[in-house]
């Protein structure tokens, strides 16, 4: 059985949305509470299996490399000062035979172009694609839902919920037939509809499963909304040859990409966390 081992995280875009914060680090590496949104991203990954972690990158992006990195200076101090616990949480963020590989995207030229600069690491398996800056909080992990879907189905799977009518602007958005509880029969697919156009408000989040076969509809397809490589279009050509089915997985999704998603995600782990959970609650009530 073909488990989903690989992971893609676009992690090229220039993140504008958080100027000036973004001008020198990446959007990925904004964190929430006391980790990265990239971590979480990761994490979500490892708890579904993946071993091979593929960043696309670009330019001063070297933060994610870093992150992800052994810190020989930063172990040896916190070893020196006996700080047995924070050493543990740095030598940790990546568990064993776990594997990152770099790529640079050396233009921007879309989502769809940044999947497609992972197809010689993929090779010919299906693989997974996370957008870091959608934080999605479940148990079990929402990609780990989706590679147990992936199980049973066997085919592209696209992470998916229900928007405000008014928000299909911004989403990729499907028409879609119940064909079990969670999971929809994927009949089209389309970008950034206007409201009136949108075939539906089933809107497709940054968490999918994919068929190798949607590098070639990348590679032969051509740039769409804004001029770019359109990862929707890659999958609307790969729907004609395979099935691709919408899962509508358990969740909370917060949008990171934008302010006041981070804040809300913020608040929300900043009130669970272990350390400081309680103190940051009681504070919260006093406003």
């Amino acid at each position: 059985m073909t488990q989903i081992r690989k992971a893609v995280f676009p992690v090229a875009g220039l993140g504008t949305r958080f100027l000036p914060a973004t001008k020198a680090s990446p959007k990925e590496m904004l964190t929430v509470v006391d980790k990265p949104l990239i971590q979480y991203a990761v994490e979500e990954a490892v708890a579904a299996g993946v071993t091979e972690l593929i960043f696309v990158t670009g330019r001063s992006k070297r933060a994610i490399e870093d992150h992800f990195d052994k810190a020989f200076e930063l172990e040896t101090e916190l070893e020196k000062k006996g700080k047995r616990e924070l050493l543990d949480v740095v030598r940790n963020i990546l568990p064993r035979g776990v594997n990152c590989v770099y790529i640079r995207q050396s233009e921007a030229l879309g989502l769809g172009h940044a999947v497609l600069c992972a197809k010689d690491v993929v090779g010919n398996e299906p693989f997974a694609v996370i957008l870091a800056d959608d934080l999605l909080d479940a148990n079990p992990a929402v990609l780990k839902q989706m590679t147990d879907a992936y199980d049973d189905y066997r085919c592209s799977l696209l992470a998916v919920q229900e928007v405000a009518p008014e928000d299909t602007k911004s989403y990729g958005i499907v028409a879609a037939r119940p064909v079990a509880e969670r999971v929809e029969q994927v009949s089209a697919i389309v970008e950034k509809p206007k409201p009136e156009e949108a075939p539906s408000n089933l809107a497709v989040v940054g968490r999918y499963i994919l068929s190798p076969r949607v590098f070639h509809h990348l590679e032969t397809g051509k740039p769409g909304a804004g001029g770019e490589i359109q990862l929707t279009d890659g999958i609307a050509a790969l729907m004609a040859e395979e099935q691709v089915l919408a899962y509508r997985y358990q969740g909370t999704r917060y949008d990171c990409g934008s302010k006041l998603g981070y804040l809300q995600a913020s608040v929300v782990f900043g009130q669970r966390h272990p350390e400081v959970g309680a103190e940051f609650s009681a504070y919260l009530k006093t406003l």
